[in-house]
């Protein structure tokens, strides 16, 4: 699959191996020289090492690659020292790593084997904690269904001036959703960037009413998990279209790959369209999968 991975630049790289201890998966060994990644199941795609590095010789991209796997990861580990453990954990925290961290942590419990990092660390925020199911250790990622009204019922009257929310789930934030949350089912799935609701005063009208909606941002979020998590949703659910609502801002674009991605990987024929909004708030292009221009407002 097409994920984040690093590149090395061979001609830069010294085999200096200042990036290898930044590595606490053993992705990177010194080779003929040369700092080379031995294992693409081992590189968390976090970039760690870059930092460590004296001649600028690593870098991130995204192309394709296997997927990344921390249950391979942990059982090589458990040959290695116990503090070779303990700094991977503490690496995976530090990161946000969170969806690793907890696969991670289930691992060991099969194996019967306490978590070294518990009484070596201070506890995680419960926020961080989340697990994808109702009942949640975090409150904010409990499900919740929201303003859904019956054919019969009329909206409530809000007071004169204000607008009603349309909203009618929680949680939005893709980490946070469980892909088997009723609010999915047969609607309409708006992925909608993190800076679309700021931008717009128009969202709850033109994107909320009568669909769910998962807000990420491709640039700042931790978006490892993104493509499988929303493949998840798309095989849970009957989803007739996927909407995603995205800045004018290059970066943004990455919101539609991973859409894109879950697709395939859902192996569901779920059509999509992608929303260009401006900096004002206005929609100035819509594109189907295809890359077909469809609409363009400009």
């Amino acid at each position: 699959m097409k994920r984040q991975i690093i590149k090395i630049d061979e001609e830069k790289c010294t085999g200096c191996g200042d990036c290898i201890p930044g590595c606490k998966e053993g992705a990177l060994q010194v080779i003929d020289g040369k700092c080379r990644l031995v294992s693409e199941l081992f590189c968390d795609g976090l970039g760690a090492c870059i930092g460590h590095c004296p001649e600028g010789a690593i870098i991130i991209e995204e192309r394709e690659a296997k997927l990344y796997s921390e249950e391979l990861v942990i059982e090589s580990l458990l040959k290695k020292p116990e503090s070779v453990m303990i700094a991977h954990l503490k690496h995976l925290k530090e990161h946000g790593a969170m969806d690793y961290y907890n696969q991670a942590v289930d691992y060991l419990n099969k194996k019967g084997i306490e978590n070294p990092l518990k009484e070596n660390s201070p506890a995680i925020p419960e926020v961080l904690m989340h697990k994808h199911h109702n009942g949640s250790a975090c409150p904010g990622s409990q499900i919740k269904v929201l303003n859904v009204l019956k054919p019969e019922k009329k909206k409530p009257e809000t007071p004169e001036g204000k607008n009603e929310s349309l909203l009618e789930q929680w949680p939005v934030q893709l980490h946070l959703v469980n892909p088997a949350a009723p609010y999915f089912n047969g609607k309409e799935l708006v992925i909608m960037s993190t800076c679309g609701p700021i931008a717009s005063a128009n969202v709850h009208t033109d994107y909320l009413a009568g669909r769910s909606v998962v807000v990420a941002c491709p640039k700042l979020d931790y978006t490892e998990p993104y493509a499988e998590k929303l493949s998840q949703i798309f095989s849970n659910n009957d989803i007739p279209k996927a909407i995603v609502v995205r800045m004018e801002v290059p970066c943004c674009s990455g919101l539609s790959k991973i859409a894109k991605t879950a697709v395939l990987l859902s192996r569901n024929n779920i059509e999509i369209e992608e929303h260009v909004m401006d900096l004002h708030g206005n929609i100035v292009q819509k594109i189907q999968l295809s890359d077909k221009t469809i609409e363009i407002n400009r």
